[in-house]
């Protein structure tokens, strides 16, 4: 089998008994990448130097019995919205083009920690905002299996990057989907933990009651060694949980007999695509030979989940991306350029405009230029939700259908152990098809947003395809912190099913 091929599971194992060495492994990724990546623009940026030099002292370390953790010199990449000390961090935005972070998120300093070879940063789309990696400033992310069709967003680098084969495991976000959503398009593995299971610290914030970092992997069995790894209390988080990180590896092999399986009423309703109703039922099959029981269950306010996200998410938004005003962070216009167009408007017979001053202007500009259609989009709607005369009517409304969501899950957990679902509910569309329609592209997220809302776990795993060959997604939910659970159920379908050992045929 060629290095490429093997899991991070499999490359621990080998790299521990001396079959490979981390450089051999690197050097593999790297070759693929330069053999694939002009078709599918997976990767914003590939340290190749940086990790060939990762790859060599972690070779040194493990000759020398000094092994950081079984996952020293397993190759990864990160998606560009986590902070990498000494190396852009753009979140696909020219407003970031130039930012170089002076540190690293915790993530990412666990990740360095445990010895793992950073290959590069991936692509996404802007802030993390969208569902298609089309909304992306510095380049466009093709699916793996079909390169007319998008990977899903926005770790839609990361799905992509896993999916051809060029990193064996990546680094995502999920805010409303953004792991979930692409692990689906792309047929690979995505987990979004539980919110406050993983430090939010250095990972530039979109939604912060919302976002989550995750693995995005081929296997269950590899979410849960990536998941060991990066989870933990984080002092620079507040509200990452003072809980202790189970083994989650240790416990992928319990016994699904008597396994409560809550099937969502409301996901197979209207809208479904057929090909993902018949993968997901033949995927409840699978569980039922396994020893679950299978229990019909509803989540009845899951109906508001895309409004309710698009509020919430948006105010954040518009909270968060405040700073990025041309003077505190990010792109700044010509500054005298806007000076002489000021002048001569000021030197015309029209009346100066007192509240279009030099520095509103400055912000202004520097905001329009830097910042892409779908980010000002959701800007807009935020800022307009926060002011005054709205927000209670928007704003604090969605609230309380959040916490309506949550107590929808809090009922269905007090009767099933997990809840099972389409991850999405049409297969990949092609690029540029819903471009022009934004709500469309929201009603991709319909099945995912609620898990953030909720702040519960949730994992995407292949579970077949359609006739055209493209991947359906089968996701999982499971109440706070109950990764273990969650994993162990995914680790045992794998083990009866093959879909995640499919390989897209690339040019």
């Amino acid at each position: 089998m060629r290095l490429i091929h093997l899991t991070v599971a499999q490359l621990r194992d080998a790299l521990a008994a001396g079959h490979v060495s981390a450089r051999d492994v690197t050097q593999a990724c790297l070759d693929e990448i330069r053999r694939v990546e002009a078709s599918i623009g997976a990767y914003l940026a590939v340290d190749e130097a940086g990790a060939l030099a990762q790859a060599a002292e972690s070779d040194g370390r493990r000759a020398a019995g000094r092994a950081r953790s079984p996952l020293d010199g397993v190759p990864i990449a990160l998606k560009d919205n986590l902070c990498t000390r000494g190396q852009a961090t753009t979140c696909s935005s020219r407003m970031l083009a130039q930012f170089v972070p002076p540190y690293d998120a915790t993530v990412v300093q666990k990740l360095r920690a445990a010895g793992l070879v950073l290959l590069g940063k991936t692509n996404l789309d802007e802030f993390a905002m969208g569902g298609s990696t089309e909304n992306a400033a510095l380049g466009t992310t093709r699916n793996p299996w079909d390169l007319r069709r998008v990977p899903g967003g926005s770790s839609g680098g990361s799905a992509a990057a896993v999916a051809a084969r060029t990193v064996p495991g990546a680094i995502g976000s999920d805010t409303g989907g953004s792991i979930r959503q692409p692990a689906a398009y792309c047929g690979i593995v995505g987990l979004k933990p539980t919110y406050g299971r993983v430090s939010r610290y250095g990972l530039i914030a979109f939604a912060s009651s919302l976002d989550q970092v995750g693995p995005m992997t081929r296997t269950a069995e590899d979410a849960a060694l990536l998941l060991e790894l990066i989870a933990g209390p984080d002092p620079r988080d507040a509200t990452c949980a003072l809980r202790p990180v189970p083994a989650y590896s240790q416990t992928l092999d319990q016994d699904l007999a008597g396994l409560r399986l809550g099937v969502v009423r409301e996901h197979f309703e209207a809208g479904l695509d057929d090909a993902v109703r018949q993968a997901v039922q033949s995927a409840l099959e699978v569980f039922r030979s396994l020893g679950a029981t299978i229990h019909d269950v509803s989540l009845p306010h899951s109906r508001y989940g895309i409004a309710t996200y698009y509020l919430i998410a948006s105010c954040e938004a518009s909270s968060n991306l405040a700073r990025y005003d041309g003077v505190h962070f990010g792109y700044r216009t010509d500054e005298s350029a806007l000076l002489r167009a000021l002048a001569e408007e000021r030197g015309s017979a029209a009346a100066p405009d007192e509240v279009d001053t030099p520095l509103v202007r400055l912000y202004r500009q520097s905001r329009s230029e830097a910042l892409g259609a779908e980010v000002q989009r959701r800007i807009m709607l935020g800022t307009y939700a926060l002011s005054a005369g709205y927000y209670e009517a928007y704003y604090l409304q969605a609230l309380r259908v959040r916490r309506l969501i949550r107590s929808d899950f809090d009922r269905a957990f007090g009767e099933v152990d997990l809840l099972l679902g389409p991850t999405t509910p049409s297969p990949a569309f092609c690029a540029g098809e819903k471009l022009a329609d934004p709500l469309s592209m929201y009603l991709e997220d319909l099945y995912t947003v609620t898990a953030n809302l909720a702040g519960i776990a949730g994992l995407a795993l292949p579970c077949g395809f359609t006739r055209g060959g493209l991947p359906v997604g089968l996701q999982l939910l499971a109440p706070p912190f109950e990764e273990a659970r969650l994993l162990a159920a995914g680790h045992r379908y794998q083990q009866r099913t093959d879909w995640h050992t499919h390989v897209p045929e690339l040019p």
